[in-house]
This record gives C-alpha cells, structure tokens and sequence, in this order.
C-alpha cells in the first residue's frame, strides 16, 4: 500500500495512493487518526486497507513530505563504500548519525531551496525508513519488525556550510533542502533483506547507482544501534545513506541550480521529483 501526506483546497490530509488516484483516508479517518503518523502510531492499517474510494487525482493535489511532524529524523552517513572512498574518509566502526529537522524537508514536485547564503547546493539520494512500532535497545533479529515502510529521500547537502566544522548539522538542516516522497510503501509489500535499487538523476542524468547489497551498515544495524541511546517512535524516520557520486566529489563539482531537476529512484517505491528554486 502506498500512503502520502498531501494538500487540497480542502486542508491538509493523507490518504492512499493508486492507479487510479488518491483515496482521502483523513476525510474519512481523521476522527481516530488525525494524520499518518497517528494511523502508523495506533494502527489503523488495515481499517485504511478497506477503503478504495478515489477522491483525488494525483496531479489535484500539493504532496507534502511523507510524514510532515516526524518526532525524529534520524540520518547515517557514510553508509557505502564508495562514498567513503570518493570523501577520503575512513570507514567508522559504527553509523555515523546526524539529525535533520522537519522544516529542511519539502515533498514531491516540490521546490527544494537554494539557500542565498550558498551556491554549493548538493544532491544525495537515499532510501527511507518509517518506523511503525516503538522501540529501545532493538536487537537486529527483531529490527525488521518495527518498520512501517519506505520512501525516497533527497539529503539536500549545503556542503560549505557542513564542512565549517567536524558536525555537519548546520549544512543539513537549511529550510527546504531535503525532499521526502512522494509515499511511503508499507512493509508488507517489501520484504525484509529485499535488495532495493537507489539511484539519482540530474536533470535525466544518472549521477548515482547502488544497491542495499552496498551498504556498509544493514538497515537492522542501524535500527539495533540507534535505538540503543534513543526511543524510536512511530512516525520517526531513519534515512540510510547516500552512495558515490555526489556533486561535490566531481571534477569540476556539480552543484545544484535553480531550473534545475533532480529525480530519486527507488525501484521498489517510486520516484522523486523535485525542482530547485532561489531562496
């Protein structure tokens, strides 16, 4: 099941996506659970399976980031291989995590901002997880079980301004710089260790490719070791890492522009789309 955070003339809602269009779950819903992080949280699921109803066409609607009010947003970097290499870095012993917050994100077909204060606007495509039961000091074999589903995400990157110092907070976490979307697709229709294809285009272009198969820390792991030092919610999002080829890495650096589009691909979820605007 595919399930999205959207806008209408009508208010903010959410609601399941299909061929056919999009079924307002919230209209119908809303009175229970409020928003998709309430139905993830007190799992309405399956009520939410029942309806089939189309609303909306999907071009009818604004999408917003999958989950708009995440309590944590919860980031790994340097989780492939050949993302380590292209950085010169050394491989950490465990995930190197960072946080983002929600006001950095923007949904599908929506403009991530260029920022006045940097033109070093970079790209980094990665897979999503949504975390549907909650959990402290998860062990990996139990891991799989607290997964909601997954998404596509953009870790819109401000490189000067992470690399000001050894923390790269301040250059993630620019308003608008990071797309998540356009759904999420429920963990049941993905099964666990399924290897999953990510890739990134720019403006048609392929600048990344990959699979989980490289991934240096396995989503388990990740779970495992970050809910040891902190309670993972419902609605909270783990975003996996990002493979070679970011912008920043090429020769000359390949920054994104206004005008431009950048597209994320994960061939069991979707695409995202996002254009680049002028803050």
């Amino acid at each position: 099941m595919k399930l999205a955070t959207f806008q209408t003339s009508k208010g903010v809602s959410y609601g399941a996506v299909s061929d056919k269009g999009v079924t307002d779950l919230g209209a119908r819903l809303g009175a229970r659970y409020p928003d998709l992080k309430s139905l993830i949280s007190r799992n309405g699921l399956e009520e939410a399976k029942k309806l089939s109803q189309v609303d909306f066409k999907t071009g009818d609607i604004t999408w917003l980031p999958v989950i708009p009010n995440p309590d944590k947003i919860l980031c790994v970097g340097l989780n492939y291989q050949d993302h380590v290499v292209e950085t010169g870095r050394d491989n950490t012993e465990q995930p190197a995590i960072f946080i983002r917050l929600a006001e950095s994100q923007v949904g599908h077909r929506q403009p991530i901002v260029r920022p006045k204060e940097s033109t070093h606007l970079d790209y980094e495509a990665e897979i999503a997880v949504i975390v549907g039961k909650a959990g402290r000091r998860i062990s990996q074999k139990d891991a799989w079980g607290h997964i909601f589903g997954y998404s596509c995400y953009n870790d819109g990157s401000v490189r000067d301004w992470q690399r000001h110092t050894v923390q790269w907070t301040a250059g993630k976490n620019f308003p608008k710089t990071g797309g998540f979307g356009p759904w999420l697709v429920t963990a049941d229709e993905i099964p666990p260790n399924t290897k999953m294809t990510l890739s990134c285009r720019l403006n048609g272009e392929r600048m990344q490719h990959a699979t989980t198969e490289q991934m240096i820390f396995k989503i388990p792991k990740i779970i495992e070791y970050v809910s040891t030092w902190t309670t993972l919610q419902p609605g909270d999002v783990l975003v996996t890492g990002t493979p070679g080829g970011v912008g920043a890495r090429r020769t000359p650096p390949v920054w994104m522009k206004p005008g431009d589009k950048v597209e994320i691909e994960i061939d069991k979820v979707g695409i995202l789309e996002n254009s680049i605007a002028d803050g």
